[in-house]
């Protein structure tokens, strides 16, 4: 039955490169609609600057997936649990495979917001004051580097390192659509089930009772399980950006700024214990509690209330 599948994963190419003139076409219509209803929600230097953030990741991409797939290749081949199960039913493959690349998304994604070196690579997604579906295109480059490394008990289960890339392709398509003001809530059912772009905004808040909610990629249910889901609250309107916005739209600089935060506290900090907190804490930890991390924020709030 595999071999069915054989000679579309010999031409595989990256879905997301097909799916770009689809981008380019929604955000255009966003857009026109933003401009002819008059709102600020685009600014040309802002969405060029997360343009320029997606084209970079793309080429960067095809460096560090290159290098993802023959070492998925050398685990698929050498330690491949249940490969040959898989290989006899790859419809059950992909099924199972959605889920679990979608669960490691999940996690990857949540401890990028809890641990700062990770959060120096994520934070340029979240960095835009502004949020529409050229946001979405705002995506890390240093990220890419160890992004695939998540992923590498995948191929020793046993699951082709194509059918790996692939999903992960897809996830970042969907993905993609759920960066809109323009969509308000759907069905119940979708809303339980989906991240949807009234979760996902929830999560691009820079609003205390917001921070680090919703690390979803496709389904919200992981949130849901494991206690970081929070429902857009309609009296509460979502404020986007970081906590201290870096005010530019210079690529290079929105991929590196928080680096160079790192460097700096780095040199202050009083002692060893306190560098690796400075590298390894959640982001806003500090020595001397000039900064506060999201948690602590929302302890801070709780006693003036």
């Amino acid at each position: 039955m595999w071999q069915f599948f054989e000679p579309i994963l010999i031409e595989f190419k990256n879905p997301v490169v097909f799916a770009i003139p689809f981008f380019a076409l929604l955000m255009g219509i966003e857009a026109y609609i933003n401009y002819k209803e008059r709102t600020d929600n685009y600014i040309l230097k802002d969405s060029l600057a997360s343009i320029g953030m997606g084209l970079g990741s793309v080429f960067l991409d095809i460096i560090t997936k290159s290098m993802a797939f023959i070492v998925f290749l050398w685990l698929y081949n050498n330690y491949g649990i249940f490969k040959d199960s898989l290989l006899d039913w790859p419809l059950w493959g992909f099924a199972i495979l959605f889920f679990l690349d979608d669960l490691t998304f999940y996690w990857h994604h949540r401890l990028s917001h809890q641990i700062r070196l990770l959060w120096a690579a994520h934070v340029n997604h979240h960095s835009s004051t502004h949020y529409n579906l050229s946001t979405a295109l705002r995506q890390s480059w240093s990220e890419l580097f160890y992004k695939y490394i998540w992923y590498l008990w995948l191929p020793i289960l046993g699951f082709p390192p194509l059918m790996i890339l692939t999903q992960i392709s897809i996830s970042l398509i969907y993905q993609f659509w759920i960066h809109t003001q323009r969509i308000d809530r759907l069905p119940s059912i979708v809303e339980y089930i989906f991240n949807t772009p009234s979760h996902h905004r929830v999560h691009h808040a820079k609003n205390i009772e917001y921070l680090d909610r919703n690390h979803a990629g496709i389904l919200i249910i992981w949130d849901r399980m494991f206690g970081t889901f929070m429902a857009e609250d309609p009296e509460i309107p979502v404020i986007y950006g970081i906590t201290t916005n870096i005010n530019t739209y210079n690529p290079l600089k929105i991929a590196t700024h928080e680096f160079g935060n790192i460097y700096r506290d780095l040199k202050k900090a009083p002692n060893f214990v306190s560098k690796l907190k400075y590298l390894f804490a959640p982001p806003g930890w500090s020595h001397d509690g000039k900064s506060l991390t999201a948690d602590q924020m929302r302890e801070e709030r709780e006693k003036n209330l």
